[in-house]
């Protein structure tokens, strides 16, 4: 089971896929992991065995506690989704235990896929970091993959703001184990993008103040 849509979905659409998805796709025993280090869950033997792959990327966004405000912000208000061929419906309140859609574009058609918060961190002593803000989601059946993934903005001892993102995932039905390679080029390639996103919208932001 998964969700497809001709055109860029409808608000409509997304709460059938969130309707019809049910709960969780991949193994109980992982449920929150990604609030772990990235080189914790590297490490991480049982992910491994359960041949997980870790995808990982942090990216410097800017200095400063007026960024770091702003950044957290734009998580909460699914900024970092807003791509052309990616997004998250940014009324989608972050709270654990809401359902939501990623929803992107893969070639024609596109791709509904559910998943559910399972934790959000809003303090200051996590991730080795001054101030940080963090939060969970995992994959839903009738999602391409099973997983789960880790979005978070810090703020360091030298002030520096960064963005990062850190997941596990394994293909979760027979068409995504066929386009896996692809799949996995494409999680890097929204990487990328997600921070670029980021840097843009921060930039702007503080211009104009």
């Amino acid at each position: 089971m998964f969700f497809l849509s001709m055109y860029r979905p409808s608000n409509q659409e997304q709460k059938k896929c969130i309707k019809k998805s049910g709960d969780f796709n991949y193994d109980a025993n992982f449920k929150g992991a990604t609030a772990k280090s990235a080189s914790a869950l590297k490490q991480d033997r049982e992910l491994s065995d359960s041949s997980f792959l870790i995808n990982h990327a942090r990216v410097l966004v800017g200095s400063g506690l007026e960024t770091f405000e702003k950044g957290k912000s734009a998580l909460q208000n699914w900024r970092h989704f807003n791509l052309n061929w990616a997004f998250v419906d940014p009324k989608t309140p972050i709270q654990s235990g809401v359902k939501f859609c990623v929803c992107t574009k893969v070639v024609f058609p596109w791709l509904l896929m559910p998943l559910k918060v399972v934790y959000v961190d809003d303090s200051s002593k996590e991730r080795n970091a001054v101030a940080s803000y963090s939060y969970g989601s995992g994959t839903l059946q009738g999602h391409l993959l099973a997983g789960e993934e880790c979005f978070s903005i810090t703020m360091d001892e030298q002030n520096d703001v960064w963005y990062e993102i850190l997941s596990f995932s394994k293909p979760a039905n027979p068409l995504a184990f066929i386009g896996y390679p692809y799949v996995l080029l494409k999680q890097k390639h929204f990487a990328r993008e997600s921070a670029l996103a980021m840097q843009k919208h921060l930039s702007a932001k503080l211009d104009d103040k």
